[in-house]
């Protein structure tokens, strides 16, 4: 009896030991480069779905064993080199190959982690993603992102001089476009004004992230318009040894130098790292002349040690970011230099009489600064206005992975940026400061990944962040601090199939203002809600046809409730409103992504519809159709709108041939009040970017052409003025030599060599300083590994 019951147990160990073999399979393959056809050892190599993860040896090889039936996208990541992604769809029992070669010089990245807070394939995200590598934001080197990412499909630029250019998203701009770090909000009051620029240092990111269109699920109501995130690291394992980078870069049309520099050290499960840079820019040369006060400069740093073990990581860092900045002829608008009188000639306030004796108000009319400047520049101010910032970032992070529970890993992040920004007024070569700006931000943010239950993935978390906030001098807009707290909690839920997939989630958030002068201001708090639904259908092998469907929901930022007075970074006399509502909006997104051996397409098309859109509504109140003007500056009030914004963005790449690649960027996007037609302020033009991509071996040369619509006086909000459509030519050409430990990587670029004179129509002295003319920029970096 006893030898039946062993033969029957053997036999059941048996058949379930062939049963796992049948069951589970396996992937292998090599990572090689593509410039020198060497193996890469040390790559990390990611089954993000499984959150498995292995590493290449010294001959490029890595395999995982043990592995189910299905669908997974593998991710490679080493620092240096671009992150490659592909999609393998593993049979039960199945061994496949999977091999990469890795570039150090991709013209597009592949891989995202922002839009599901996980890596996966760009082509593969539910929502439309742009990411810029390392190379391209070298090519396009600034104080400022939105310098950096004006290129891309759906982005634009608002600004007031080059140091404080802001990324436009579809349209949304200000506090509807959330910008951060790491997925960590940088503590910044960038969104407020057109004169506040970004921490951001882009000489030490790996890439950066566009998320375009409501990505409030996981990151909160400001990113009602989209996302731009910094990405320096997504490295959560230890390498022994040491890796780096050195970069040297410079430009021509405004003088720009900047160096930056990084290393990482791997000792065991430890990781040590510091990376520090700088950049100084001069003034920048236009068609017309030289632009007074548009120099900018900063300086900053991070370090970092992190412990990496099989299950569990723990990561501290320290940042900070010091920069000046000017703005240009900022000076004439404290003077009131462009107000006129009824007969259009030069006006003092509060001086003018007419004929009767009595007085005449000034007026602000735009119209007559762009015919007094379309082409020539403005006299120099006596005095100039700069930007000093400084920010001192503490974070820690870490994670647990390879739970046995219904919670496999989490990711957890506390940040605290101390943010200050003074606006320095300077006249005779002595500085005063005017107005001195605080933001004291603690945020908070945990994501929990949740054990895959037959075909459901998903993931939850929570999410918070106080905040204090204090102006002081001339031009405070708020008296006394103002407390910030939000609360969220937010889930992403996902199901696959063959070839479909859907995607589900939600969001709760608290948002509560709680100013300390309440003889002035009233608390106010909003709760909302926002929901998504999306779903992925595979059309043919390598290409997708997606629809998203989101309803989102976005609390009144503070400086719409609470701000009153003469704001010289949005031209406008402010004037909050303490009784706004929360915004609303509905929206579809349809996209075709194509990503085959000679094709890739990435197109997207979208409908948002917004109820109580707030906006700044110039004051006419006496109705004698002139705009109200108080401290030299219109009157504008913030007020809410039914709103919809409607466009298109398409990125196509074309492999002509093994030496020869065709790429077209473009977009139009069209923005207007529904029930009055009017067109909502500063939306980007429609857009094209036609080039070609010779390549040979290491060397890739692209010549572009850049085709931008006019801005009519129909397209344009009140007090705005029309821009005239342009043609620019451009070159941009980088070559890349990789050993086995160095890589070398030149870039070189001209811009504008048509030398046109052109306009921002999203800048808010468009009709004061036009863009820059004829310009030539070289880099260097060697990477080490």
């Amino acid at each position: 009896m006893q030898k039946f019951i062993r033969l029957i147990l053997f036999n059941l160990f048996l058949f379930s030991t062939i049963a796992f073999a049948q069951t589970n399979g396996m992937i292998r393959g090599t990572v090689t480069s593509e410039t020198s056809g060497a193996p890469v050892g040390g790559v990390s190599v990611e089954i993000t779905q499984l959150r498995r993860s292995a590493e290449t040896d010294e001959n490029g090889v890595y395999e995982f064993t043990g592995i189910p039936a299905g669908t997974y996208t593998i991710v490679t990541h080493i620092e240096g080199f671009s992150d490659r992604a592909q999609t393998i769809r593993l049979a039960a029992g199945a061994s496949q190959t999977l091999d990469f070669r890795l570039s150090l010089a991709a013209l597009r990245e592949e891989v995202t982690v922002t839009a599901s807070g996980q890596e996966e394939s760009v082509f593969e995200s539910f929502q439309s993603v742009n990411s810029v590598g390392s190379l391209r934001i070298r090519e396009q080197a600034s104080t400022s992102i939105g310098e950096v990412l004006e290129r891309e499909a759906g982005v634009g630029k608002r600004s007031f001089g080059p140091g404080t250019s802001r990324p436009v998203i579809r349209g949304f701009d200000g506090d509807r476009v959330l910008v951060t770090q790491d997925g960590i909000r940088t503590g910044s009051v960038g969104s407020q004004s057109g004169d506040h620029g970004e921490p951001i240092d882009t000489l030490s990111l790996e890439r950066l992230e566009v998320i375009k269109g409501p990505a409030t699920l996981l990151y909160g109501s400001n990113a009602i318009g989209g996302v731009v995130n910094s990405v320096t690291s997504d490295e959560d394992d230890a390498h022994e040894g040491i890796r780096g980078f050195l970069t040297g870069l410079g430009a021509t049309n405004n003088r720009q130098g900047g160096v930056a520099g990084g290393l990482e050290y791997g000792y065991k499960r430890f990781l040590f790292n510091v990376n520090a840079s700088g950049i100084r820019e001069g003034n920048y040369q236009t068609p017309l002349g030289e632009i007074p006060n548009s120099s900018s400069r900063y300086a900053g740093g991070s370090g970092s040690v992190g412990y990496f073990g099989r299950k569990a990581f723990f990561q501290g860092t320290y940042g900070q970011d010091r920069r000046r900045y000017g703005v240009p002829y900022a000076p004439l608008f404290e003077e009131g230099a462009f107000l006129t009188n009824s007969s259009g000639e030069p006006c003092e306030p509060e001086e003018e009489e007419n004929g009767e004796g009595e007085q005449e108000p000034c007026q602000f009319d735009p119209f007559i600064i762009q015919n007094q400047f379309s082409n020539t520049l403005p006299p120099v101010p006596d005095e100039a206005i700069d930007l000093r910032l400084r920010t001192n970032n503490y974070k820690f992070r870490g994670g647990f992975r390879e739970l046995n529970s219904f919670v496999t890993s989490m990711n957890f992040a506390l940040n605290y940026t101390d943010y200050r920004h003074e606006e320095i007024e300077t006249a005779d070569g002595i500085d005063e400061v005017a107005t001195t700006f605080d933001n004291d931000t603690f945020s908070y943010r945990s994501v929990f990944e949740q054990k895959p239950y037959s075909r459901l993935t998903g993931r939850f978390g929570f999410e918070g962040f106080t905040r204090d906030y204090q102006t002081v001098g001339a031009e405070a807009l708020v008296q006394g601090k103002v407390k910030h707290n939000m609360f969220s909690v937010f889930a992403l839920e996902e199901f696959n199939f063959n070839r479909v997939a859907l995607q589900f989630g939600g969001r709760v958030e608290t948002n509560r203002y709680n100013p300390l002068n309440d003889a002035d201001y009233i608390d106010r708090k909003f709760t909302g809600f926002s929901g998504a639904a999306a779903a992925r259908f595979q059309l043919w092998e390598g290409a997708s046809f997606i629809a998203n469907f989101t309803s989102s929901y976005r609390a009144p930022a503070l400086e719409e409730l609470y701000n009153e007075g003469a704001h010289i970074g949005t031209v406008t006399f402010e004037i909050g409103n303490q009784n706004l509502t929360r915004e609303r909006s509905n929206g579809i997104e349809l996209s075709l992504r194509q990503n085959i051996s000679r094709t890739r397409i990435n197109g997207s098309f979208f409908y948002y519809n917004i109820n109580n859109f707030v906006f700044i509504a110039p004051q006419d109140a006496d109705g004698d159709g002139n705009i109200d003007v108080e401290d030299a500056l219109p009157i504008g009030n913030y007020l809410q709108a039914d709103s919809r914004f409607t466009g298109a963005d398409l990125t196509v790449d074309v492999d002509i041939n093994k030496y020869v690649n065709a790429f077209f960027i473009g977009d139009v996007v069209r923005a207007e009040l529904r029930d009055t037609g009017i067109p909502i302020p500063r939306i980007t033009p429609a857009r094209a970017r036609v080039g070609l991509d010779f390549r040979y071996k290491g060397l890739s040369v692209r010549p572009e052409g850049v085709f931008v619509a006019r801005k009519d006086l129909d397209d344009v909000f009140t007090l705005e003025t029309p821009t005239a459509g342009y043609r620019l030519f451009n070159i941009n050409g980088s070559y890349t030599y990789s050993t086995e430990k160095y890589a070398h990587i030149f870039s070189v670029s001209a811009a504008n060599l048509n030398n046109r004179l052109y306009r921002n129509a999203q800048s808010f002295i468009k009709d004061l300083a036009p863009e820059p003319g004829r310009g030539f920029r070289a880099s260097y970096t060697i990477r080490f590994f």
